[in-house]
């Protein structure tokens, strides 16, 4: 939309619409002749809020024609002349000169005053004489209240215009109104300015848009490297999570089963223990009953031990008394011998 509306306006600056046709004749002859170098309009650039009062100082000025030197205006009116194409103002800048200190400095410094008006134009050094020679004498004021009481101070010996347009001349004549169209030729100028400076900045974003994009798609590939490497990690997670989830319940089919086994082996633990028990209990019975056996029998056996002794004792004394007897009948029969 800016690349259509620029070349619109320059369509428009090529054709010079809006300017005499005078103008636009020896415009179309700047091909053919290089010393023709363009329009006073042309040539400078002026910020928006002084394109009223700055068109306004120049009037017809500002289709005034800049040629490299006096030749190429002489040739360009012979031109003109040939093809009664009528007539035009040339500015040679070999020979387009102005006075210094055409505004005193002290008129400068009054209220309302905003400067000189070849002062606030920009222009290349080049053209600056010829900006000097057309707008030098021109103060630029605030207001036209100003620029009255201005005038009548300086007893209107200066061309004063201000930024609406009003115009006030030498000797007192004051000029002003409203302007059929605001489509002014210095502000063509700015309008391309403009559109050219935001055709710039569309490019540039344009080109910063382009190098976003170029580090979106890289981080975009980056992000699908990223995801393809989660993908596979989570598919291998998810293997291992299911692989996982198979040992846990063969883990826990284990458990059960141990735990099973473990109850079962509590239970016959408790039923050994028991029968443990029960055998120790038995022990402890058939021992007591040995025990008491023992002790009976120790007792047996003392008593007959006893008892033993007692017929042994009995034995001896018997032997005793039997060897005494047989002691007494040795006795006997050995007396009985004597006797015999």
């Amino acid at each position: 939309r800016i690349d259509s509306q620029l070349e619109a306006l320059r369509n428009i600056q090529e054709r010079y619409e809006g300017f005499g046709n005078t103008t636009r004749r020896v415009m179309e002859q700047k091909d053919t002749h290089p010393g023709v170098i363009g329009v006073v309009s042309d040539l400078m650039h002026v910020e928006r809020k002084y394109e009223t009062a700055i068109e306004t100082a120049l009037g017809g000025n500002i289709q005034n024609i800049v040629t490299e030197d006096e030749a190429t205006a002489k040739e360009m009116i012979r031109f003109l002349k040939q093809n009664k194409a009528g007539r035009a103002t040339f500015l040679p800048l070999t020979s387009v000169k102005t006075k210094d200190n055409q505004v005193k400095p002290e008129h400068l410094r009054e209220p309302g005053v905003l400067g000189i008006a070849s002062e606030l134009v920009d222009t290349d050094e080049k053209y600056r004489e010829v900006m000097r020679y057309l707008l030098g004498r021109v103060i630029v004021m605030d207001t036209v209240d100003h620029a009255l009481a201005f005038a009548k101070k300086t007893h209107y010996a200066n061309h004063v215009v201000t930024l609406e347009g009003e115009y006030l001349r030498p000797g007192g004549s004051l000029s002003g109104g409203a302007f059929k169209n605001n489509n002014n030729l210095l502000g063509r100028n700015r309008q391309m300015d403009q559109m050219q400076k935001k055709k710039e900045e569309l490019e540039q974003a344009v080109k910063d848009c382009k190098i976003r994009l170029e580090d979106i798609d890289t981080a975009v590939d980056l992000m699908r490297d990223d995801q393809e490497e989660n993908r596979k990690a989570l598919e291998e997670m998810s293997l291992r999570l299911n692989t996982a989830k198979i040992r846990l319940e063969q883990a826990e089919s284990d458990r059960d089963k141990a735990k099973k086994n473990y109850e079962s082996l509590n239970r016959e633990s408790a039923d050994i223990e028991k029968a443990l028990h029960d055998i120790e209990e038995s022990q402890k019975a058939a021992k007591a009953r040995i025990d008491e056996s023992n002790d009976a029998e120790k007792r047996r056996v003392k008593t007959n031990q006893l008892e033993l002794k007692s017929q042994l004792q009995d034995f001896k004394d018997t032997e005793k008394y039997l060897n005494l007897i047989h002691e007494r009948n040795r006795e006997i029969e050995k007396h009985y011998g004597m006797l015999t």
